[in-house]
């Protein structure tokens, strides 16, 4: 099970799962701003995990977990705005 996690097909796994939810959030109406906002963080993680696991340099892991972080904030602006 180990050859599961170090191939980084685990974090493929989770990328196709997320994936499938971006496709029924869209069926279900959502617009794809919002389901970028909301999948998109969730996808950089996990791309920056995935890096991690396969032993990529350094960078391949930051730079996704950093681009994580304004599609977050877009997420949390979009969903303070509706409250109000």
């Amino acid at each position: 099970m180990s050859w599961f996690f170090q191939s980084g097909h685990a974090a493929d796994l989770i990328l196709i799962v997320l994936g499938l939810e971006a496709v029924w959030l869209k069926l279900r109406g959502w617009s794809w701003s919002a389901i970028a906002g909301l999948l998109g963080p969730a996808a950089f993680i996990v791309l920056g995990l995935r890096a991690a696991l396969i032993g990529a340099a350094w960078y391949w892991v930051a730079v996704p977990l950093a681009l994580s972080l304004p599609l977050h904030l877009f997420d949390l602006k979009g969903r303070l705005n509706t409250r109000r």
